[in-house]
This record gives C-alpha cells, sequence and structure tokens, in this order.
C-alpha cells in the first residue's frame, strides 16, 4: 500500500531541504531528503509513491536532466520544479517535460503547499485510471469468442439485425449475447459500454508505444 502523501524533496543546499522539508512536514507531508537527483534515482523504486520538489541548479545533474531521466526510467511520478533562477525558456521546458508547476526562490508557503497538492492529486487521479482500465481489460478478458464478435459489431454501430445476420444467427441469440455483455462489463447502457471499450483500447495502445 502506497502513501499518497509522500514527497521526495531534492535539493542539495541542506539549509533549504531543512526549511522546505519543515513546512511540508508541518501540513501534514511525508518528507523523503536527497541531496542530488543521483541520489533520488539511485534510492527511489521504478514505481515510486507521492510526488518529487526539486532544485533546478544542482551539479552532477540538474533538475531538468531529472525530469528526463525519469521519464527514460519510467518513474511516471508528479514533479514540482523550484529555481532561483525562472526565465519564459525554463519554464517551458519544464512544461514540456511533465512539470506540475515551476516555482521561483523565493516563493510563499501556500504557493509551494498548493503545487504539492496538486501534484498529488494528479497522482491519485492517474492511478484511479490505471485501476479502472485494468479492471475493463479483466472484464473484456472474461468475454467469449462469440461475445467478442458480438462487441465488435457493436462497436462499429451496427444493430442486433445486422450482428445476427454477419455471425449466422438469430436475432434473438444476439440479444442474449449481448445483455450477456452488458453484464459482464458492468455497463448500464451502450453508451457505457463503448466507452468502456474504447478506454481499454486506448490504454493498450499507449501502453505498446
Amino acid at each position: 500500500m502506497t502513501d499518497p502523501r509522500v514527497v521526495h524533496l531534492i535539493d542539495d543546499d541542506a539549509a533549504v531541504r531543512d526549511a522546505v522539508g519543515l513546512l511540508l512536514r508541518t501540513e501534514g507531508f511525508k518528507v523523503q531528503s536527497y541531496d542530488s537527483a543521483l541520489a533520488f534515482l539511485k534510492a527511489a523504486p521504478t514505481r515510486a509513491e507521492g510526488c518529487v520538489v526539486t532544485d533546478v541548479r544542482m551539479p552532477e545533474m540538474n533538475g531538468m536532466e531529472l525530469i528526463a531521466q525519469m521519464k527514460e526510467q519510467h518513474i511516471s511520478i508528479p514533479v514540482v520544479v523550484l529555481t532561483a533562477h525562472a526565465d519564459v525558456p525554463l519554464a517551458v521546458e519544464a512544461m514540456k517535460l511533465g512539470a506540475v508547476d515551476l516555482l521561483e526562490k523565493p516563493f510563499e508557503d501556500d504557493a509551494l503547499i498548493a503545487a504539492v497538492s496538486a501534484a498529488l492529486e494528479r497522482r491519485n487521479a492517474e492511478e484511479n485510471r490505471s485501476r479502472e482500465s485494468q479492471e475493463i481489460k479483466s472484464r473484456l478478458a472474461s468475454l467469449t469468442r462469440r461475445e467478442n464478435e458480438i462487441l465488435a459489431g457493436l462497436l462499429k454501430g451496427l444493430s442486433n439485425k445486422v450482428i445476427a445476420h454477419d455471425l449466422g444467427i438469430s436475432i434473438r441469440t444476439a440479444e442474449v449475447h449481448r445483455a450477456n455483455i452488458m453484464a459482464k462489463m458492468r455497463a448500464g447502457n451502450l453508451a457505457e459500454l463503448v466507452k468502456m471499450a474504447l478506454a481499454a483500447n486506448t490504454a493498450t495502445t499507449t501502453g505498446n508505444e
């Protein structure tokens, strides 16, 4: 069970780590501090929990390089970037790499708390979508060959009559299979069924890229 309120704080300045860490802990976050990006990468599992708060200018590996490396290593947690030298190109680069926010030092305490909260909310939303996707895939896997054929017809917008004709079965049989599909997929209506099937297909396609 992961802890959704974990913040991985990365900064080579011990005074900043102490100050920011104290602020976050005061707000109820569980803080894990690192004095470098490499230290974090060495300690972080592939599916690290919570979010990252990182400085930009650090020796060996800067904040932008860290985000890029996280993507390469499939460490899919949101990142908040802190910098004393914010400018438009840096902000654009951070956002393109997938950072949730970029805060310029010195920043207001409330701004950091809001950014971290937004990052954690994004992570929770992504985890919920992932769980829902897995559940839908599991339901799809429970369909029989004939039910998959019926589903394929429904996704093409075909009527029960046309599907039955194409498969060489009675309309009544097609209706029974359709009802079984709806029950197995836990879909309240056809629109919901189509949405589920498309979402599962999109997740599979994205995962194979």
